[in-house]
């Protein structure tokens, strides 16, 4: 279930989602680390791993898949956008609704129909 962000976080996602993308990431807090994992030295050595913190949203996203720190920065960015869109969604509220008669009456129809095909299993000795 997803629930719903306050509206000043909501408008917050709304007015970064219209900034480039050189202005949002000098409103994030940009933290480089060692990304761990399969790469060999050159990425288990040097600090190739962004951390995108927004404050305004409270949002944070990490990039550690490539060795280039450059690369990681781009794909970082792309999943914080991708982030803020999904905090701008407001989802239709649900209307709470009953079967209809006539869906109530096959299914119980569908009930019967299959209680009675079981009921003939059995062994021939019980008939």
């Amino acid at each position: 279930m997803t629930t719903v962000a306050p509206p000043e976080r909501r408008a917050a996602a709304r007015a970064a989602l219209a900034l480039d993308d050189a202005t949002l990431e000098a409103q994030c807090e940009v933290e480089f680390f060692i990304a761990s994992g399969p790469g060999g030295q050159h990425r288990n050595k040097t600090e190739s791993g962004v951390r995108l913190t927004h404050p305004p949203t409270a949002l944070s996203v990490t990039a550690t898949e490539r060795r280039s720190q450059a690369q990681n920065r781009g794909v970082a960015l792309e999943r914080l956008r991708e982030a803020l869109k999904a905090l701008t969604v407001v989802p239709k509220t649900r209307r709470a609704t009953r079967p209809t008669r006539g869906s109530q009456r096959r299914r119980l129809e569908g009930k019967k129909r299959h209680g009675e095909k079981k009921s003939g299993r059995g062994k021939p000795s019980e008939w």
